[in-house]
């Protein structure tokens, strides 16, 4: 039997200047585009879920400073970084979320991690900070 299946991304919210936009970075930003792409495409290939597709394509974009995730996420009006994710399973409509979060890496994988081991749907600030802690949850420098 042959699989069908196709996969889109969304590089994030918000706009670069034109002053920021030359050549090079555009050339950066489709470049991590398609790894982002193929990350997830390739786990589809390989007959892995459309969650371990999702996750995978996500942290391509949350590990680059290029997009409005994770390492790259807009500051807030008063200079922190706060990031949000959310992750669904289709079949089943569990989910997780998180709001708020200042030192977590990929913060798709702790909305994975909610939506997997916690009787949660969403958690948000020090508390999912906390949850993350617990569960092993790679973190980062809010710097």
């Amino acid at each position: 039997m042959t699989s069908h299946f196709g996969i889109v991304i969304h590089g994030g919210a918000g706009a670069i200047s034109k002053e920021k936009a030359t050549p090079e970075i555009e050339k950066e930003i489709r470049d991590m585009l398609m790894i982002s792409l193929n990350k997830g495409y390739d786990v589809l290939a390989r007959s892995g879920s459309a969650i371990d597709a999702v996750q995978a394509a996500v942290n391509v974009m949350e590990d680059s400073a290029h997009f409005n995730a994770g390492k790259g996420a807009v500051f807030t009006h008063d200079s922190k970084n706060e990031m949000d994710a959310t992750i669904m399973d289709g079949a089943t409509k569990n989910c997780g979320g998180i709001a708020g979060v200042r030192h977590i890496k990929n913060p798709i994988n702790l909305a994975r991690e909610i939506m997997e081991n916690s009787p949660h749907v969403l958690l948000m600030g020090d508390g999912a900070e906390q949850f993350a802690k617990e569960h092993g949850i790679e973190l980062a420098d809010d710097d």
